[in-house]
């Protein structure tokens, strides 16, 4: 049978509100009943009981994170950082994979108001307008972390994905002076939508005409990768360089060049887009943009404890700076 603070209360012979305090840390005990009510708690191998705790504080110390897939390189390093700082505050976090779904994503974020979560933190693709009605009328912070929120009305952490992205592929086009192709998935998610704004920001500068085929919309995992890479090889010209919206997908292309016969860079380059730690594991190492992922997680939640404890707020939505790394896979 489960142990309750009326078992232990009964055992050491005090109030519940005694045992209370004990567990709280309330410095208002008697040391001797301090460690009579501890020894009891370890006796009978009592537990509190989080959500009755949170039912009296109106406080969880849980925090919601829901991300678009666990598995995902980029999303397992984000959540370290989440959960470092959600350690330091003494937070406990209960994560949530939506698959990059909308109504799966709608129905996570009710699902975690209903857990009585004292903040949510959000990853995922498409901002909707149910997105942000479900944000602004939460009862609990709501933060963003590696999500774009076109309205910039709820507080975020990111890069400049446009730039980024703009930076990437003038630097292949500065090389050679013709169209990179891009790879990605589609662009109707607001990241990649700014992603793709930056490429063609890029090629219009260099007064290059986009060609539709060398825009391949349909890659999300490294399997896709190697498909786009096939795609392009049975075109009449194939691309000498590709700009990749992920870097797990960037693996997946060099992987379909090198399968048919290429050498990267000598006949193809890859410039990938977020530094996971493959990036550098791969041969050729990748060129990649490197997005402080980590960071991102880790100062997502720290915002978030600065809005559920009513802390000042400095900036509603962080921009981290990001780099470029010159590897092996670019000329």
């Amino acid at each position: 049978m489960t142990v309750t603070i009326y078992d232990v209360a009964r055992e050491a012979n005090v109030s519940m509100a005694t045992v209370s305090r004990v567990v709280n840390g309330n410095p208002n005990v008697k040391p001797t009943t301090r460690k009579k009510v501890l020894a009891t708690i370890e006796q009978l191998g009592y537990r509190p009981n989080a959500v009755a705790r949170g039912l009296a504080s109106k406080k969880t110390t849980t925090i919601g994170a829901i991300i678009p897939d666990i598995s995902n390189i980029f999303f397992s390093e984000l959540a370290r950082g989440i959960e470092d700082i959600a350690t330091m505050y003494k937070y406990n976090i209960i994560l949530s994979s939506s698959d990059q779904n909308k109504d799966k994503e709608l129905e996570l974020i009710n699902t975690m108001l209903e857990k009585q979560v004292d903040g949510i933190l959000f990853m995922g693709g498409n901002i909707s307008e149910e997105h942000i009605h479900q944000f602004q009328t939460s009862s609990v912070p709501v933060v963003l972390a590696s999500t774009y929120d076109p309205t910039d009305t709820i507080p975020s952490v990111n890069i400049d994905y446009e730039l980024a992205a703009y930076e990437a592929t003038k630097s292949l086009i500065d090389k050679s002076n013709k169209q990179p192709a891009l790879v990605g998935s589609e662009s109707d998610t607001s990241v990649n939508a700014l992603k793709t704004n930056g490429y063609l920001r890029a090629l219009k500068e260099a007064g290059i005409e986009p060609d539709e085929e060398y825009i391949y919309k349909d890659a999300y995992a490294y399997s896709t990768g190697i498909e786009a890479m096939e795609y392009f090889l049975k075109l009449d010209e194939r691309p000498t360089s590709v700009f990749v919206m992920y870097d797990e997908i960037a693996l997946g292309v060099i992987h379909g060049a090198q399968d048919n016969g290429l050498h990267v860079p000598e006949d193809v380059e890859v410039f990938g887009f977020d530094n996971i730690r493959l990036a550098s594991m791969i041969r050729p190492k990748l060129t990649t943009v490197v997005q402080p992922t980590y960071d991102i997680g880790a100062v997502g939640m720290r915002l978030l404890t600065k809005y559920m404890n009513d802390e000042e707020v400095d900036e509603n939505n962080v921009v981290l700076p990001h780099r470029m790394e010159y590897r092996d896979s670019t000329k």
